[in-house]
């Protein structure tokens, strides 16, 4: 390597302009993904995270369809295991938002990708940016979202508690309790090591949320986009910061700034995440540009739901007295 240039297999920076991502590992054939979906991707553990960088990448770059992502906002192992059995590509599990300690975490990321068998890759929206609760999610065999990502300076500190080995500037501490010699410490790759390949495995998706997050956006990626594999505008949170309200609008100020996220995203070829939720025509709308997308959700599923067959049954079941409905039989 010579000059400015970085690179850990992944996307390596030269005069601030990102160059395109490439991966060691055997090849996927795409051609199977319909059938196999991303069990292309599956780790040779299912206590490893999988190969999400690479299938965040072949989405972006439309080797694949769009990942389509199941939302997990309550703290519920049983409820793990019923949607690990749906077919999503991803399932996120919100560690930031919920009640959720270490060890239930733990055992939601092991019930997504135990009970899929492989097909459903586990995501944890980790609590911040602690250093140990980043490690503790990559411990447990998923790849982290990381929430309100605003300077380099934090993005930094990111990359180097998610990454091992000093000589990338990574902090993360080899977990010798998760890949057990013999059992779960198969690399990808052989002729690497096992913590180079989970290096490469795991994926780092930052949420941008703030108007500070969206200017400093440009930097972030040009000193740290090597290892970040994905971008989602949190607009809810960044609309707050503007002292603007609801999900959506078009103030003039709204708009510039998303232009301004886009166009750094386009600068740096970068992946971008987010919700699609909605109707078909909102969806198609939310949908643009991304390579990963959200589109079921527990909260929405129970919530919409459970008041839908609420109101229906306020209709069907009408008050009634009950008194002798049923035939009495004398004995």
């Amino acid at each position: 390597m010579t000059g400015t240039t970085v690179a850990m297999n992944g996307k390596a920076k030269k005069g601030g302009i990102a160059k395109a991502k490439k991966f060691d590992f055997k090849p996927v054939n795409h051609a199977e993904f319909a059938e196999k979906g991303m069990a292309l991707y599956r780790a040779p553990s299912l206590l490893q995270p999988h190969r999400a960088r690479e299938a965040i990448l072949d989405a972006h770059e439309g080797r694949i369809p769009p990942m389509l992502g199941y939302y997990m906002g309550l703290s519920s192992p049983p409820l793990a295991k019923v949607v690990a059995q749906l077919g999503y590509d991803l399932v996120w599990i919100d560690w930031e938002h919920a009640s959720t300690n270490v060890e239930t975490m733990t055992q939601m990321v092991h019930d997504v990708q135990f009970f899929s068998e492989g097909r459903s890759h586990a995501i944890v929206r980790v609590p911040g940016h602690d250093h140990a609760a980043i490690g503790f999610a990559l411990d447990a065999g998923a790849s982290i979202v990381v929430p309100q990502v605003d300077t380099v300076e934090q993005a930094r500190h990111i990359v180097s508690a998610a990454k091992f080995g000093a000589i990338r500037n990574g902090t993360r501490s080899a977990p010798p309790a998760r890949f057990m010699p013999g059992l779960s410490d198969k690399p990808v790759d052989p002729s690497k090591t096992l913590h180079e390949c989970v290096n490469d495995q795991a994926a780092i998706i930052i949420q941008i949320e703030t108007l500070q997050a969206i200017q400093n956006l440009d930097e972030i990626l040009t000193e740290c986009g090597e290892y970040i594999d994905s971008v989602w505008l949190g607009s809810l949170d960044a609309r707050v910061s503007m002292g603007l309200s609801g999900m959506g609008g078009a103030e003039p100020e709204w708009l510039e700034a998303v232009a301004l996220f886009e166009s750094t995203l386009t600068k740096h070829n970068q992946a971008v995440s987010g919700f699609a939720l909605g109707t078909p025509e909102v969806k198609a709308m939310l949908s643009r540009g991304k390579s990963f997308l959200m589109v079921a959700a527990d909260f929405v599923s129970i919530v919409g739901n459970g008041l839908q067959d609420l109101a229906s049954s306020r209709t069907d079941f009408k008050q009634q007295s009950q008194v002798g409905i049923y035939k009495r039989i004398d004995v």
